[in-house]
């Protein structure tokens, strides 16, 4: 194990960043995705609902190595056969666009969720007050529900790092793709993969770490 580090290191720091990037880049999109339907989902039009729990349902219902071909084969194979014949999709990019949907689809259940949970009345003020319903739920009822939903926005966080493995099938160069490399060369499985599991385990536990000292940082300013 320590020869594959002192060989690979290099190697090995490169592809923890490229995971960690495709993980920010899909949070980043998957919280925008999510709050969109997330607030379809609690608002009152039926149809902006319907859309939403479509959306959360279907997506969720598909497996994320699904969703990944889909993206990466499919989409491009589809508009290749309109005639765009120079569209291309990078590893990056249908990585992004998976990862996203499918962290957005739990995303929306957590913004359903904490906005659930503030008290009904807390709109019902601004409303007397002469808000409206968007005024409402942008400055009294999102930032008090925002505080209830970081600490499972941090554990999605930490899913979807572990996500990111399951798009070593398209190639992209993340720590488990480069995990497979270095077995490859080395013919040593168990110190190979007891590397990348290491790596892992090490920035997860930091970010649980995090997690849990944001949460008691919360629940002491209430």
């Amino acid at each position: 194990m320590v020869m594959i580090i002192q060989t690979y290191w290099a190697m090995l720091l490169k592809a923890m960043g490229h995971t960690l990037l495709l993980c920010l880049l899909s949070l980043v999109f998957a919280t925008i995705i999510g709050m969109i339907f997330g607030l379809m989902n609690v608002g009152h039009n039926r149809v902006l609902n319907f859309i939403g729990t479509v959306y959360v349902d279907a997506v969720r219902g598909v497996p994320l190595i699904v969703l990944a071909y889909f993206i990466y084969f499919g989409i491009p194979a589809g508009i290749q056969s309109m005639g765009f014949t120079n569209f291309k999709m990078d590893a990056l990019q249908a990585g992004t666009i998976a990862l996203s949907m499918n962290c957005g689809a739990y995303m929306a259940e957590i913004v359903r969720a904490g906005i659930q949970s503030v008290d009904r009345g807390q709109m019902e003020a601004g409303r007397s007050l002469g808000l409206s319903y968007g005024a409402g739920m942008a400055l009294i009822v999102v930032p008090q529900a925002v505080r209830t939903m970081i600490p499972s926005i941090i554990n999605q966080f930490i899913i979807t790092l572990k996500d990111t493995s399951i798009l070593s099938v398209i190639g992209f160069p993340e720590l488990t793709n480069v995990g497979k490399t270095i077995m490859g060369n080395t013919f040593k499985n168990l110190q190979a993969w007891a590397v990348v599991g290491i790596m892992y385990l090490v920035v997860i536990t930091i970010l649980s770490k995090v997690s849990k000292q944001i949460e008691r940082r919360i629940n002491r300013g209430r």
